[in-house]
């Protein structure tokens, strides 16, 4: 039996994106940072190019001006025809896939990093746009390796109807980072320091490969998004309870059917439904009241990824 192993292209061109929402500061100071003092994430035979992605929305560190960068990238709005009237965050993303992106470029960056927080206690996380994808489930392998004992979860956002067209998807290689809790507008060195180091451990991966390294077949564990949970409300559309103390920060702690999940004023408590054991995310997350979304209801998978190398060795 011959070892199923695939071959990629190497890896040329990385980008790494800071600010795509102006008030998650992490990636906004890192990214700052390594545009003015790059080495640290240099690599032999690599372009890395750092970049602030909503600007605007960064001087005034608010989430977005117009409309949520982070949503707009399918090919509706990067279609549209420039105008004054366009808002800010749409001709934005039509300038970003100009520069970065395939819909109108011959030579597409390979992989986008695009670095967030979360107000949510979700740790160190990596989101995954497609779970057949060998070259990530392989990387995303290494840094959770690499971070240990330190957890690194993996959120795969493929669903039919939940995918949204995010900045970092103009690339072959999509890759979300998601670093938590730390309010907006805030700076924590622990959350810095996490996020910096899955950056370090992603680009010796990157460099490893295009080295000629061949990496064996592994598997991961994911939690796979299957719904969005809003907050219970009245009759004129507001909040009319809280996420209970019991699931405060417990996110991908298993939820069981009947556990608590809101709280009303009067002490009511709304208990989960269903009859299956979910994985909270982005639990209270405070850019997700808009949202209309009080966590996301997660399933635990495994994925696989077969031994890969790169085609130039």
């Amino acid at each position: 039996m011959t070892s199923c192993h695939v071959t990629e292209d190497p890896i040329k061109k990385v980008a790494i994106f800071g600010g795509t929402h102006g008030n998650e500061l992490t990636g906004v100071f890192l990214v700052k940072h390594w545009l003015e003092n790059g080495t640290e994430i240099q690599r032999t035979g690599l372009e890395v190019k750092p970049f602030i992605t909503n600007p605007r929305a960064v001087t005034k560190c608010t989430r977005y001006i117009d409309c949520d960068l982070n949503r707009v990238f399918d090919p509706e709005n990067l279609g549209k025809k420039m105008s004054k009237d366009l808002p800010y965050e749409v001709k934005r993303a039509q300038e970003i896939n100009h520069l970065f992106g395939p819909k109108d470029n011959e030579d597409p960056y390979d992989i986008i990093f695009d670095l967030h927080n979360t107000t949510s206690n979700m740790g160190c996380t990596l989101i995954l746009e497609d779970s057949r994808n060998d070259f990530l489930i392989q990387m995303f392998h290494y840094i959770k390796t690499s971070l240990a004992p330190v957890p690194c979860y993996v959120y795969l956002i493929e669903h039919p109807s939940l995918k949204y067209a995010t900045t970092r998807s103009i690339a072959k290689y999509p890759v979300g980072v998601e670093v938590g809790p730390q309010p907006q507008g805030v700076l924590r060195a622990d959350i810095l320091d996490q996020m910096r180091k899955m950056i370090k451990h992603a680009l010796d991966f990157i460099h490893n490969f295009n080295e000629g390294k061949e990496f064996p077949a592994c598997a991961i564990e994911v939690y796979k998004v299957m719904e969005k949970v809003d907050y219970p409300r009245n009759e004129n559309g507001d909040i009319a309870a809280i996420i209970h103390p019991n699931l405060q920060d417990q996110d991908w702690k298993p939820l069981h059917p009947g556990d608590p999940v809101f709280l009303t004023l009067d002490g009511k408590i709304i208990p989960l439904g269903g009859g299956s054991t979910v994985y909270p995310v982005f639990v209270n997350e405070a850019a997700y009241y808009e949202k209309k979304e009080a966590f996301a209801k997660t399933t635990k998978l495994t994925l696989s990824a077969r031994s890969i190398r790169s085609s130039s060795h």
